[in-house]
């Protein structure tokens, strides 16, 4: 199983400390620093999906991480950037691989950080308050913005994209420490597929479509 780069520090940071104390007779501190660094090491895995082997149909937006949808449908009030939009948002716990990848193919034509608070990140004023990285894809006539959202025991947000860098469906662009919120706005073109409380899967779940008749 891959490990994102980011977790190495908080795995090294427990799993050092749980070696000296088991050899040197502390089980009692041993163990819970274990327990701890087999946490980070779960938190920060990064599996293979099925967008890393066979490409995404040019009409599909998936998902970009794991997670509950909280949102599927007409956008919360206020929430999405100026125009007119669908809203699909995902909630990450702790559990779930936070590894986040691009929900569309395109040209990264905004890439904007937001410092903010830490609300839990299922709130729907999380996508307003909370620090965040808002990114808008290009491709063609085809334009979709989708955020980053750091939720209460998040502190951190990795993006590893940037303006003028090309992306596409399903690759890796980043992630969040330690549960979070992503929430994708596409235009009315599309089709939400994806229905609230449905799990899924990132860079597998298909979550809205383009409609045929609007070009690439």
């Amino acid at each position: 199983m891959r490990i994102d780069p980011a977790g190495r520090p908080f795995i090294l940071g427990f799993a050092v400390p749980t070696i000296f104390f088991a050899l040197t007779g502390r089980r009692w501190l041993a163990l819970p620093l274990g327990a701890i660094a087999a946490f980070m090491t779960a938190f920060f895995r990064d599996p293979d999906r099925s967008c890393d082997r066979v490409p995404a149909p040019a009409n599909d937006v998936l998902a970009p991480a794991d997670g509950l949808v909280v949102v599927a449908g007409e956008p919360e009030p206020g929430v999405a950037p100026p125009g007119k939009w669908l809203q699909v948002s995902i909630f990450l716990s702790p559990a779930d691989v936070h590894m986040n990848r691009s929900p569309y193919r395109g040209s990264v034509t905004r890439c904007d950080y937001r410092p903010g608070a830490f609300l839990a990140a299922y709130r729907d004023r999380s996508s307003l308050d909370n620090e965040r990285s808002e990114i808008e894809l290009v491709d063609g006539e085809r334009r979709i913005v989708f955020r980053q959202v750091v939720g209460v025991m998040a502190r951190r947000i990795v993006t590893r994209t940037q303006v003028g860098a090309h992306l596409d469906t399903g690759q890796r662009l980043g992630l969040m420490k330690f549960g979070s919120r992503m929430d994708v706005f596409v235009p009315r073109d599309c089709t939400v597929m994806a229905a609230r409380g449905d799990r899924v899967r990132g860079g597998e779940t298909v979550i809205a479509r383009w409609n045929e008749s609007v070009s690439t």
